[in-house]
């Protein structure tokens, strides 16, 4: 559904998080410059990196007139995030690692025509890309996470269903993030979805994904986290059987997926 012609056109604010990203942040940053939707608020959090990512950030400021930015010492990645999300004035917004891009120029303004006034989350499909930025194929694809075509906080008990940085909310409803837990993204999608009164998929894919991530790197601690954040939303009795679903469905995407790529 599109925005009634007389209404005001929707912005979004987009924040990115760095930490001594000089070979990566470029790419995303373009990817952002470039977008055909006029209403963009950018933000970019740093974290007092020493490399060279302070001057690609001011570079592009010179030319991107709605760039916001700060560079400090903050307490972790989600303490950055929050930092991001406090500066935010748009009506929804984005979190867009350092290393991962915008799928086309587009893409922004795809989401914004399908926006009602009732529309509170608009997530997508997900492109998982290499080092040298050549696709290994979609995340629901390659992986267990089938995108449904509705999406609801109750899915969540089966595991984050949306990359985090294809799930974009209505900035209104989006809490500070949880400090100390790996998976803070997934309380913060299903608190944001508990309150959310429609989500829309487009159909499209939002983000190339640099794969890789923190998670992913210490992934038996993401793994403790997860259970935790799961246990709070869906008590110990469907934790416990969702574990077991998600083993069983680990196995099964492993033989479907035998002998071809998989994440």
């Amino acid at each position: 559904m599109s925005q009634p012609r007389d209404s005001k056109p929707v912005s979004f604010s987009i924040i990115t998080v760095v930490f001594n990203g000089e070979n990566l942040l470029r790419d995303t940053m373009e990817s952002v410059r470039i977008q055909s939707w006029p209403d963009i608020e950018y933000i970019v959090v740093d974290g007092a990196s020493p490399d060279g990512t302070l001057s690609i950030v001011r570079e592009y400021a010179e030319y991107m007139p709605r760039l916001k930015w700060i560079s400090e010492k903050d307490k972790g990645l989600y303490d950055a995030m929050n930092k991001g999300l406090h500066m935010a004035t748009g009506d929804f917004v984005q979190f867009l690692n350092c290393g991962d891009c915008l799928h086309d120029q587009n893409t922004i303004a795809t989401l914004a025509r399908c926006i009602a006034p009732d529309t509170d989350v608009v997530y997508g499909d997900t492109m998982l890309v290499n080092d040298h930025r050549e696709p290994a194929g979609r995340m629901s694809e390659l992986s267990t996470r089938n995108l449904p075509e509705q999406l609801n906080w109750k899915q969540y008990a089966g595991g984050m269903l949306v990359v985090h940085q294809s799930f974009i909310p209505r900035r209104s409803l989006a809490p500070d993030y949880m400090q100390n837990n790996l998976c803070a993204d997934y309380d913060w999608c299903i608190r944001i979805l508990k309150k959310s009164r429609n989500t829309v998929n487009p159909g499209i894919i939002i983000t190339d994904y640099l794969m890789g991530g923190m998670s992913k790197k210490r992934h038996r601690q993401s793994l403790l986290d997860r259970f935790s954040v799961m246990k709070s939303h869906f008590g110990l009795t469907r934790t416990l059987a969702a574990h077991a679903w998600i083993v069983v469905r680990a196995l099964i995407h492993r033989i479907f997926r035998a002998g071809k790529a998989r994440y």
